[in-house]
This record gives C-alpha cells, structure tokens and sequence, in this order.
C-alpha cells in the first residue's frame, strides 16, 4: 500500500506542476501582478486558468489517495518533484534556458525530499487519529489562518512581495493535507452499525473549505507576485514540513524507538532540500534573466 500511495503521489505532483503553470499564465496575461478579488472571481471565465484548476483538481484527488494510504511524513514531501517539472514547463513556456545555479538548486532540492520519504518510509507507521487529536488540528489551524488574514491586511497596504504569500499558501496547504488524511482515515474505518452522522467529521469539513479558500486566495496572489516555481516551493516544500511536524508530534506517525541515527537522517534530508528551495529562489531562471531569453 506504501508504493502505491508513493506512485499516486508522484502522478499527483506532475498534475499539481502543470496545474500551476497554467493559472500562472493566466493571472500574469489578464492582470499582471495585481490581483484582487473580483479578479479571481473573473477568472473563471478564463479557458487556460480552468484548464489549469481541472489540472490542479486532478492532482488534489489523486493526492487524497495518496494520503489515504500511507503517513502525512511519506506522502507529503513527494511532492517535491512539481519542482522540477514546474520549473521545466515555466522556462520553455517563456522560451527561458534554465542556468546551471537553477539546475544545482533543483537537484539539491529533490535529492533532500527523495531522502527524506525513504527513510520515512521505514520509520513510519499507520495512525488512526482521535476526536482530541482532530479537535487539536482544528484549533491550529484556526490560530494560525487569523494570524495569516491580519498579516495579510498589513501585507497589501505596504505592498510586499511574493514570499509572504507563498509561505502562507504552503502553511494552509499542509493543514488542508492534514485534514484530508484525518476524513480520508475515518471513513476508511467506517462502522456501518454506527449512526451516520456521528461518524462524519463535521468539523474537519467545515475547516478545510474555509482553509481551502484562504489557501486560493493567497496562492493567486502568489501567482500574481513571483515566478510559478517559488510558488510550488511553498507547495512541496512549507506544505510538506507543517504536515510532517503534526504528523509526528500530534498524530504519533513515527514508529516508537526509532533509531537516532535514521531521525537524523530525515533531520538532514530535510534541511537539504530546505537549502534547495532556497537556493532555487535566488537562481530561478525569471530572477537571473528577465529580460533575456537565454541564460549563460
């Protein structure tokens, strides 16, 4: 089941990359890098943006069999590889080169998440998640999206840049991923002599539309204000580490005794491909060479 949700995973974050480029494209061709919300309302008239949300929808389904089958810590940072062929798309789509910095940051980056899933593989183990421990997530969550809508408010009156939405989007992304494997599990575990409507995880629902809708708003700004790569980097890099830390420290993912030699593995996986994205943030083709169709 393990290597299933890891291929599911995989086809997930190709969908996910090429989702991206496409509203990408989209925001930048019908509104440059200011998009309000009537804006995004109006995208919904726009072929390319809805090819890319059925794209981006596609993936999302095919990550919550991902997540049904396996660990928040081994599924998520999978998606590490939307990296790669986000940056590819973006850089033939702009008819860009991409540099060797960017090939290196790339590299760095997927080698990290690629270690970081092995090991997790073999230090994790399957979890059911308790009513506290959904009411624990729920209460996060909730701090944390009013902390990100007031720094949001300040955000757009100083007119900052990308890296605020993009750090916002990855942290609402990896809740939402923690809430789809928190349902996906209980109606996995469904007791069909048990009422309905008792077993439905009412508040976990309700939270993932509203944090599903946070998570759009500040991914279209994201769009609007830096390259399609730094915005999937908030996607499989932030999103994976917040659903990796709840994974471990609420919902118990790691196997009991683990060996501290395989924990500092993943420590240092992570780290690496931490180091990836940000190098990747400082060499993206866009950054390097703006005005330049080819970069030397």
């Amino acid at each position: 089941m393990v290597w299933l949700a890891v291929t599911a995973a995989l086809v997930s974050a190709a969908f996910l990359a090429l989702g991206t480029q496409r509203q990408a494209a989209a925001v930048r061709n019908a509104h440059g890098r200011e998009v309000s919300g009537r804006q995004i309302l109006e995208m919904l008239k726009n072929r390319t943006w809805l090819i890319g949300l059925l794209l981006m929808i596609t993936g999302v389904v095919l990550n919550v069999v991902a997540l049904s089958l396996a660990p928040l810590t081994v599924v998520q940072p999978l998606g590490a590889v939307a990296l790669v062929l986000t940056t590819i798309i973006n850089s033939w789509d702009r008819k860009i080169r991409i540099n060797g910095a960017t090939w290196r940051a790339i590299t760095v980056c997927t080698i990290g998440a690629i270690g970081f899933v092995l090991l997790a593989i073999k230090a994790t183990h399957e979890t059911f998640v308790t009513g506290n421990q959904r009411v624990l997530i729920i209460i996060l969550l909730g701090i944390s999206s009013l902390i990100l809508a007031i720094l949001a408010l300040v955000h757009r009156r100083h007119k900052g840049g990308a890296i605020f939405y993009i750090v916002g989007a990855g942290i609402l992304f990896g809740f939402t991923a923690v809430l789809v494997r928190t349902i996906a599990v209980t109606f996995l575990h469904w007791d069909p002599e048990m009422t309905w409507w008792k077993q439905v995880p009412w508040g976990a629902m309700i939270a993932i539309v509203i944090v599903g809708i946070m998570g759009q708003y500040f991914n279209q700004h994201a769009y609007a204000s830096g390259p399609p790569e730094l915005v999937v980097a908030g996607l499989t890099v932030i999103d994976p580490m917040v659903g990796v830390l709840i994974g471990v420290i609420i919902l118990g993912e790691l196997m009991p005794g683990l060996p501290w030699y395989i924990a500092l593995g993943m420590i240092a996986a992570g780290v690496i491909a931490i180091i990836g994205v940000l190098q990747l943030s400082r060499h993206h083709p866009d950054s390097v060479a703006p005005e330049r169709t080819e970069v030397r």
